[in-house]
């Protein structure tokens, strides 16, 4: 289950699955070698995202249409 609070480095660990999904929302530094990301929340801020928990259920809808 994604969480706002996770750590963008722990998410792409867990769930690779969602780099083009993220990519598609505007967060593209997943793949550009940013040694830090931080926080889901921080990064989606940093990109003008205001939403963070509609995109926060998105990205778990994705998880579990992909589950299905």
């Amino acid at each position: 289950m994604i969480a706002k609070d996770m750590l963008i480095e722990d998410l792409v660990q867990q769930y690779p699955q969602l780099i083009g999904p993220l990519k598609e929302e505007g967060i593209v530094c997943l793949a550009c070698g940013e040694p830090v990301w931080g926080t889901l929340e921080a990064q989606a801020r940093e990109k003008g995202i205001e939403d963070i928990d509609a995109l926060v259920e998105r990205m778990n809808d994705r998880l579990h249409v992909e589950r299905a």
